[in-house]
């Protein structure tokens, strides 16, 4: 990571475009501590709250005693290493993930995105670039609440889902816990159910940033919906593959206002 003064010394007039608006909570994983600390403290010069840990367990101490808007994670942790432990916030709270990788190769960019992050930033990087990335991914989080039914919760199958709020329940009212590209890609495939989608459209209507990636990485979040929607992945009732076209959301969807 790169030590610049002006860059650590906080958020300049060079870098006041990148203020978030919002104060958001970020937890920040990273074992080494002459990075997690500055970068905690620049974060939070720049508007967000932010928490530092060292690793997976303190990380998996957090989530369970509060709320984070985004956590920014190391793939190179001691014991549980980032991939795990973000398929584990995939599948469990759904928080938006930007990883920290030293490892600058397209093929471990996917693994990471595959893993279910939404972003990715590899070492040494600009503190002032970290910020840009958070701002973009909440903002894209707020864009697809915002447009998608604010207030109306949709009734598909055996399935609640609320997608301004982020929940997905079943008909027990058991919570499925999603995380935002996987609530981007319901709401896409909910909205334009019984129409077939081409993998660049579910790129465009998701408004992924780093489409040659997301490309390679759209198949693994349909088959993380399938996962959680179908009564048997493996035999797709809900999320259809149309071959060589693309994807087929086959449900009624019933709009529900209170």
């Amino acid at each position: 990571m790169r030590m610049e003064t002006r860059v650590w010394g906080g958020c300049t007039s060079d870098t006041a475009d990148l203020l978030v608006e919002s104060s958001a909570q970020v937890l920040v994983v990273d074992d080494e501590v002459d990075i997690r600390e500055p970068l905690v403290t620049y974060l939070a010069r720049c508007g967000l709250r932010p928490f530092g840990v060292a690793g997976g367990m303190a990380m998996r101490s957090q989530l369970a005693l509060q709320h984070f808007d985004l956590i920014v994670l190391d793939i190179m942790l001691p014991g549980e290493d980032g991939l795990s432990l973000c398929r584990h916030v995939v599948e469990t709270v759904g928080t938006p993930v930007i990883l920290l990788t030293a490892k600058a190769s397209l093929v471990e960019r996917v693994r990471g995105l595959e893993a279910g992050a939404d972003d990715y930033l590899v070492k040494p990087f600009d503190p002032p670039e970290l910020v840009a990335r958070i701002r973009a991914v909440l903002r894209r989080q707020s864009r697809a609440l915002g447009s998608a039914a604010r207030g109306a919760r949709l009734q598909f199958d055996r399935w609640m889902f609320h997608p301004a709020r982020r929940e997905l329940s079943d008909t027990a009212g058991r919570p499925v816990a999603l995380s935002e590209a996987e609530c981007q890609l319901l709401s896409v495939l909910v909205a334009n159910a019984n129409q077939v989608l081409s993998r660049d459209t579910l790129l465009e209507l998701t408004q992924r940033g780093d489409q040659s990636l997301f490309d390679r990485s759209i198949d693994t979040q349909i088959s993380r919906l399938r996962r959680k929607l179908e009564r048997d992945a493996r035999c797709p009732e809900l999320i259809k593959t149309v071959w060589g076209n693309g994807y087929l959301f086959a449900a009624e969807v019933r709009r529900l206002v209170p």
